[in-house]
């Protein structure tokens, strides 16, 4: 195991909580660069010097700082193969791993921003995504032969889709099919996702109270 702490930045129910689930499913000590976004604290020079869109989550690790979503989710995982989150190199689980991370960010969160925002998508030939149906029909056929996304082996890839989809069907942004309230539900009741929910109720009401 690595001796260094990764440090998470994170603001309390936002994507970050999401990493921060990671990082609790992982089971290894951590320290949190807890941002106030509500009070723009995200867009001030100390946070664009880590990332300049103002997003989180973002990790820092020793010298190594890392952004975006998918990318802080597989590098968590692989940090700490101990955990059995991510098929190792060379297993056969590994490429459809990969899959399901990448296809979130470069699929899954285009479609759904298009279509909340009243956006049509691109002709086939240019979109990442073809069509809001055809990812959704996609990721429903996977889960029907669930229960997680690489069949009986749950992954960090579960722990990042299973986020996203509580927050885009609990704002209607997703139809909540069978598969997919069927999903959420093994994910809401993990240990870890309350553990997280408390977390975040704390640092959301510290903050409003410091407001």
């Amino acid at each position: 195991m690595t001796l260094d702490r990764v440090t998470l930045y994170h603001s309390p129910n936002t994507r970050s909580s999401g990493a921060l689930l990671l990082l609790e499913e992982l089971g290894v000590p951590y320290d949190l660069q807890v941002l106030d976004m509500k009070a723009g604290e995200n867009r001030q020079p100390a946070y664009l010097a880590v990332n300049p869109m103002g997003k989180v989550p973002a990790i820092r690790h020793g010298d190594a700082l890392v952004t975006e979503q998918p990318a802080v989710y597989l590098y968590l995982a692989d940090l700490y193969p101990q955990a059995g989150l991510a098929p190792a190199l060379g297993d056969p689980l590994r490429g459809p791993y990969l899959r399901w991370m990448v296809f979130y960010g470069s699929s899954f969160e285009p479609a759904v921003v298009d279509k909340a925002q009243g956006h049509e998508a691109g002709r086939p030939s240019t979109s990442p995504y073809g069509s809001f149906e055809t990812v959704l029909a996609v990721i429903n056929e996977r889960l029907r032969r669930g229960p997680y996304l690489l069949g009986e082996r749950f992954t960090a890839a579960d722990i990042l889709w299973g986020a996203a989809l509580t927050w885009t069907t609990m704002f209607k942004l997703v139809p909540e099919t069978p598969e997919i309230a069927a999903y959420v539900a093994r994910h809401q009741a993990r240990p870890a996702v309350a553990r997280v929910r408390e977390k975040d109720a704390a640092l959301a009401a510290a903050q409003g109270a410091g407001a």
